[in-house]
C-alpha cells in the first residue's frame, strides 16, 4: 500500500500531546538536548538495595500486574471510556478541508494560553490536493473552532483557511517552555507523505504552532506510514513508535517499534515491540462479527487476522499506558483496482502497558474505546491522538471514527458515487476516564484479597483510588516474608467512591515509620473496586 493509498483509506487517526498532571504539580517541559540518549534506559521505577521495589510517591496502577504477587476472589477489571454525548465534537465543515477529517495529530493543553489546542488532517480536497495538517483551538476542549491562521501556505481556492501545514500530517507537536530560541519553542515531528526522499519522518519547529520550518535533512528513522511521539519526562528522552511491515506466522503485517531520541534529530534504529500474537488472532472472528453488515467482502479464513494499524500513549505515574489501534482483517477488500488489493475489516482500541519501554504487558484484550453501534458515526473504524492528556482529574484521549470499515469503496480514487460526506464521513470525539481508572481489581460481596510484592515507598500516608461506595475497602501492612506489622493490621473500612481515600488504622493515617523498610500491601476488598494505590506525601 503506497503513502497515499493508505493516507486516503485512513478513518481518522492520531497524533501526540504532553501529559498534563495538575494535582501533582505542573510537569517540566521537554528541554533541548545535544547528548545521545543514554544506554541502557533509566527506569523510573528500579529495585531498591534490599530488593524491594522502589515506588516512592507514585500512583501503583492495575493496567500490568507488575505489584500483584497474589490474589484470591478478585477479578479485574477493564473499565472502557466514556464517549462525549456530543460526539463528534468536530466534523468536516470546511470546503478545503475535504469529506472527512482525522485526528492524524495532536491534542495539548497550553497552560501559558489556557487553552487547548488541536492539529488534525483533512482528506484531499481541491485547496489540498497532496492533503494539509489544520489547526483548531477551544476553551474547554469540547467546543472547537477552526481560526483561518493559514494564509502562509498557498491553496486553490481558499485564500484563508486553517491550514498550517502542507504535505505533512500525522503531526507530533510539543510546546517546549524551556526552549532558549523563541522561533523553536514549537516542535514536531511528522511524516511528509510525497516520495522519498522527501517522503517519511522530519523534525519541524515553530515560534507559535502556525509557522513551521524543517530542520531535519532527512528521514529520521525507519518507518512505513504512521509514527508517533511523545516526550517522556521521567527518561528525558524523545519516544517514536513507527510503524513497520513485518512477517509474523507467515503473514506480514502491521506492526510497531520504538526508537528514542534525546535532541529529536538523532535516533538509532527502532526495534520492534508491539507485534501481533495468537491471542489477538484467536478474536479476530468475535471483531469482525461485530460489524458483519459493514464488510464490503465475505471472510477468507486464510487471510483473517489481526495487525495494529497505530498505537497511543498516556504517561501514567507508575507506567507508560498504550491504546494500540487493533485492526481486524477478515480478507482482501475489492478495491483498488489498478493494484494489489488493500484489506478490509474494523478497528478499534485496547490497552496495554510498560515501565521499561521494553516488556509490554497486554493482559486485557477488549476495546477500551469501543466501536460505536451499527449506523453510528465512529462504528466501523477508530482511531486516536497519539497520546491521551491529563486534564485535572480526568484522563483524555481524543479519537478519530468512521461511519466505515478500512475496504469499504468510498475510501479509494476509483470510487465514483455520492455518498462521501453524506452516507460516509468521519469526525473527531472525546473519550474520557475518571483518573487512572483503566482497570480495577474487584472483590465481589463475599470478599477478596489481593497481595503486592515487597515495597519501598517514601510518602507518609497511604491513598486509594477505590469505589467501594456499596461495600468496604480495608488494608494490612506485610514485612517482606508476610507477616503482619505491628500497629498495621486490618486498617478502618473505606465506604467511599474517591480518587483520593486516606487509609487510617484506628484513626491514625501516618505510616512514614516504615519509610525504606520492604512492606507488602494486603486489600481486603468487599463490593469494591480498587483502581490504583499509592503513599504520598
Amino acid at each position: 500500500m503506497n503513502r497515499r493509498q493508505f493516507l486516503t483509506t485512513s478513518a481518522a487517526l492520531g497524533g501526540t500531546t504532553l501529559a498534563l498532571r495538575p494535582a501533582l504539580g505542573a510537569q517540566p517541559p521537554p528541554k533541548a538536548a545535544s547528548t545521545p540518549p543514554a544506554a541502557p534506559l533509566p527506569r523510573p521505577i528500579a529495585p531498591s538495595s534490599s530488593g524491594a521495589i522502589d515506588i516512592g510517591t507514585r500512583a501503583q496502577l492495575f493496567v500490568e500486574p507488575f505489584v500483584v504477587a497474589a490474589s484470591e476472589r478478585i477479578a479485574f477489571t477493564v473499565h472502557p471510556a466514556r464517549k462525549h454525548p456530543l460526539n463528534p465534537l468536530l466534523k468536516p465543515d470546511r470546503p478545503w478541508e475535504g469529506w472527512r477529517i482525522n485526528i492524524y495529530g495532536t491534542v495539548l493543553f497550553d497552560e501559558e494560553a489556557r487553552m487547548f489546542k488541536m492539529w488534525y488532517v483533512g482528506n484531499t480536497s481541491e485547496a489540498f490536493p497532496d492533503f494539509a495538517t489544520h489547526y483548531a483551538v477551544s476553551q474547554d476542549g469540547v467546543s472547537w473552532e477552526k481560526p483561518l491562521v493559514g494564509t502562509a501556505i498557498a491553496a486553490a481556492g481558499s485564500a484563508r483557511h486553517n491550514a498550517v501545514l502542507a504535505h505533512c500530517q500525522i503531526a507530533s507537536v510539543f510546546k517546549d517552555r524551556a526552549e532558549p530560541d523563541p522561533a523553536r519553542r514549537y516542535k514536531m515531528v511528522a511524516i511528509d507523505h510525497r516520495p522519498k526522499p522527501t517522503g517519511g519522518p522530519h523534525a519541524l519547529v515553530s515560534p507559535d504552532g502556525l509557522n513551521w520550518t524543517r530542520i531535519s535533512t532527512q528521514n529520521l528513522f525507519r518507518s512505513n506510514d504512521v509514527a508517533t511521539v511523545f516526550y517522556d519526562w521521567d527518561r528525558k528522552l524523545y519516544v517514536a513508535l513507527p510503524k513497520f511491515s513485518n512477517p509474523v506466522r507467515g503473514v506480514v503485517r502491521r506492526c510497531f517499534a520504538l526508537t528514542t531520541s534525546a535532541d529529536l534529530l538523532t535516533w538509532p534504529d527502532p526495534r520492534l515491540f508491539l507485534v501481533p500474537d495468537r491471542r489477538d488472532d484467536a478474536g479476530s472472528l468475535s471483531r469482525i462479527e461485530a460489524v458483519r453488515p459493514m464488510l464490503d467482502v465475505p471472510d477468507d479464513p486464510a487471510l483473517m487476522r489481526t495487525e495494529f494499524y497505530g498505537v497511543a500513549t498516556y504517561q501514567a505515574e507508575s507506567c507508560l499506558v498504550a491504546f494500540p489501534w487493533v485492526f481486524t482483517i477478515n480478507a482482501n477488500a475489492k478495491y483498488p483496482l489498478n493494484r494489489n488489493r488493500n484489506h478490509e475489516g474494523p478497528c478499534d482500541i485496547q490497552i496495554a502497558a510498560t515501565r521499561d519501554l521494553e516488556t509490554w504487558d497486554r493482559t486485557f484484550r477488549t476495546p477500551v474505546v469501543p466501536l460505536g453501534k451499527l449506523g453510528e458515526w465512529d462504528s466501523g473504524f477508530l482511531t486516536s491522538a497519539s497520546h491521551a492528556i491529563r486534564y485535572g482529574d480526568e484522563v483524555r484521549l481524543y479519537y478519530g471514527g468512521g461511519n466505515y470499515t478500512h475496504g469499504n469503496p468510498i475510501i479509494y480514487d476509483e470510487y465514483e458515487g455520492t455518498e462521501r460526506g453524506t452516507k460516509y464521513s468521519a469526525g473527531i470525539g472525546l473519550a474520557t476516564w475518571p483518573l487512572d481508572r483503566f482497570v480495577s481489581a474487584d472483590g465481589g460481596p463475599e470478599g477478596g484479597t489481593l497481595t503486592t510484592v515487597p515495597l519501598h515507598f517514601s510518602g507518609n500516608r497511604l491513598e486509594l483510588n477505590v469505589n467501594a461506595a456499596k461495600g468496604r475497602a480495608r488494608v494490612e501492612l506485610l514485612d517482606a516474608a508476610g507477616k503482619g506489622l505491628p500497629g498495621f493490621g486490618l486498617s478502618d473500612p473505606v465506604t467511599a467512591d474517591s480518587l483520593r481515600a486516606t487509609v487510617a488504622w484506628k484513626g491514625q493515617t501516618a505510616v512514614g515509620a516504615l519509610r525504606g523498610k520492604p512492606v507488602s500491601l494486603r486489600f481486603t476488598l468487599q463490593d469494591a473496586e480498587l483502581f490504583s494505590f499509592a503513599f504520598r506525601t
